[in-house]
Order: structure tokens, then sequence, then C-alpha cells
């Protein structure tokens, strides 16, 4: 589309920045936390994961929508992003996977975007400043009255978004993942489902769930707010507790649940969000970076081992804060905040990064097998 032909937009930032650009996808307002996210693949994978809820996303790679769309990486039904942010857009995608461009994706679930913006200086901003608040419209071009609109909007911390994003109701999950193109080592899936987990559901990632069916789990999927009695009628093997959106530190019903949960002696385990709520559960506090970690080459681990890992945070655990029985596995090796946590006695573990990928290196996938190990053992 030549530049004549496209819609204006404008981006404001809650300090007063601001970027003029053109509209791709949906049109009028969209007001959001603005992060941004280093990835140079997994658009679509970033727009549908339900951790993204409540943010404006700006995309570093200098181009987006190369691959189209498809609803084989959608990782929930739909995009849960408030906005993108891009240097360059393509409106013609090339992959045979493709079955719908980007930008008309976007505009059929009202997503906005804008384009022809700087996304490196934005970056350094954010880098600098710390992630904030911010709008993208295609209604209001006025600076000053976009600027009172975005400066009365909550800020994230102290936000509950997972009550927006979770399960309202009970379902099961069968399906692994597609070996045809994911993981080059296969698990194949056990067809008895001879463990059955139940996953709390705080704004789950698809591909957590195949993951969890690949390793033969018969996955039972249950609302954040799920009393842990109902949990523990499904006499399940083990307790997952996933990703999701928001300040964790708000999430009281499920970080009360998980911790009346820990009488029960069940393996626990958490990624992102279900690791910032089994970290509170046991008596640590958290914080919020000043502008978090989403890319997919973070490196972490501890003592001569590192994993290359996919991660997706605004807030994290604060060490000093940890009970003498809780143990760090794992450091964010770019600012040494914690990454994995255990228990020394309890069967209870968490990460602060994506084991599923999707998009994402696989360096981190063995922490299924460790999950399921700790759900045999008492068998």
């Amino acid at each position: 589309m030549p530049i004549s032909a496209a819609t204006p937009a404008l981006l404001v930032l809650a300090d007063g920045t601001s970027y003029c650009g053109w509209s791709f996808g949906a049109t009028g307002t969209a007001i959001g936390e603005v992060v941004f996210n280093t990835a140079i693949t997994g658009y679509q994978e970033v727009a549908t994961d339900p951790s993204y809820s409540g943010q404006i996303v700006t995309f570093t790679y200098p181009e987006l929508g190369n691959t189209g769309v498809n609803p084989l990486d959608e990782e929930s039904a739909y995009p849960h992003i408030r906005g993108a942010i891009a240097r360059n857009i393509s409106r013609r995608p090339s992959n045979w996977r493709s079955t719908q461009s980007l930008p008309d994706y976007f505009k059929e679930h009202n997503i906005l975007g804008i384009y022809g913006i700087d996304t490196r200086s934005l970056t350094r901003k954010l880098r600098s400043a710390g992630a904030m608040n911010g709008a993208i419209s295609t209604e209001i071009l006025d600076t000053t009255e976009l600027l009172e609109i975005v400066q009365s909007a909550p800020s994230m911390a102290g936000l509950n978004l997972v009550k927006e994003v979770t399960t309202p109701k009970v379902y099961e999950w069968s399906e692994p993942t597609n070996t045809h193109w994911e993981f080059g080592s296969p698990v194949e899936a056990t067809t008895d489902a001879s463990l059955t987990v139940v996953a709390i559901d705080f704004g789950i990632k698809r591909n957590i769930l195949r993951r969890l069916a690949s390793y033969g789990c018969r996955v039972i999927v249950v609302p954040a707010d799920t009393p842990p009695e109902e949990i523990l009628q499904h006499n399940p093997d083990g307790i997952f507790l996933s990703n999701g959106p928001g300040d964790p530190a708000t999430v009281s019903e499920g970080i009360a649940t998980t911790k009346a949960l820990l009488a029960s002696n069940k393996p626990i385990f958490g990624i992102c969000m279900g690791h910032q709520i089994l970290g509170q559960s046991l008596g640590a506090q958290t914080f919020k970076l000043k502008f978090g970690h989403r890319g997919l080459n973070h490196p972490a681990g501890l003592e001569q081992q590192v994993e290359i890992t996919s991660q997706n945070h605004g807030f994290a655990i604060d060490p000093d804060s940890l009970d003498a029985e809780v143990e760090i596995t794992h450091l964010n090796l770019n600012d040494r905040t914690v990454a994995g946590l255990r228990h020394k006695s309890l069967p209870l573990f968490s990460v602060q990064y994506h084991p599923e990928a999707s998009p994402g290196p696989h360096d981190a996938d063995y922490l299924f097998e460790q999950f399921v190990k700790l759900m045999r053992e008492p068998r």
C-alpha cells in the first residue's frame, strides 16, 4: 500500500513522547503498557499469548508480517495484545503455512497497529525510562489530547488481569505437539494418559498444554479462582501453575490456592506467572522490572550450565525475600534476576521463562520431563 493511501496514526507515551506513523489493522484508539520484544520470529505467538494482555508491543525486528498468520501458531483463541508497533509491515506474506496477512488478521480481531516509526529510538526510550503506558490512535491525532487519556490509565503495577484471560469453565486438553515441525527429538504421547495434571489457568499458552500432553499427561484445565478442594477432587498426580498477565502480587486467590495445595504434597510446576505465584505462596515477594524481559535469546543458568530461553515478563521475585527452604536454580544471566526456584524438601519447582517455546529455543524442554518424573516417584 502506498503511503499516500495509508491512514495516519499517532503513538503517545505517558512521558509526552510522541511518534507519527501509519495505521495497519484496526482503527480507533488503544491504550496499554508499551513494552518491547527483541525476537526476530514469532509475532503471531506473541500477539496471541495471554501474558501480553494489557500491553502494546514494540517489535524490534525491522519488518513484521513476512510469514503471515495461520491457525496452528495461535497460542490462544484470539490476540490479547492491545496494539502493535513496527518499523515496516508486509501485506503480502510468503510462507506455505500462511492463511492470512497480519494486517488483515489484526483488523479481523480489532487490534490496532502503527508502523513507519523509528522503533530503535522507541526501544532506547523504554530501556532508559522504563516501560510505561501509551496509546495508539487513528482518531485522536492531537498529542495533548491523547496524552491526557494515557495519563489517566491505570499502571500495570497493581493490576490484576488474570480474571480477563482465564478460562470460564473446566476443560480437558489432549492434543500433543505437532512433531512434524516442532522439537527435533519428538516425545511420543502415551496412549493411557496415566498421569493426571490439573493446570490452573492464569492465562495459559496452548503449547504448554501440548507439551504436557506429549509427555503422556491427561490435562485438566481449571479457572484461576478454582478452590483447592475442587482441584484435589480431580485426584491429580501433579499441579501446573500457568503463565499470565498483570501484577502477580494482585492474584490473591491464586496465591491462597497454591499455598493451600502445598499441604497436599503433590508435585507443583510453575512457569512465568506460575513461578511468581509459587514463590509468593512460599513467602517471597515480587517487584516490577524497569522494562522487563521479552525475547527469545535470554541466557539463564547456574554453575556453568546455561540455557537459551524464551522470556516474557515484567515482574520478578525478590531473592532477599526467599525462605531458607527455597533455593535458586537459575538466574537470568543478563541482570542476575531470579529465573528458577525449587524447594529443598517438597516436590515444587518453577522457572521465570518459557520452556515450551513457541516461539523460542527448546533448550529447557527437559523441565516437563522433570515434572513427569516427580509425579511418577510416589506411584
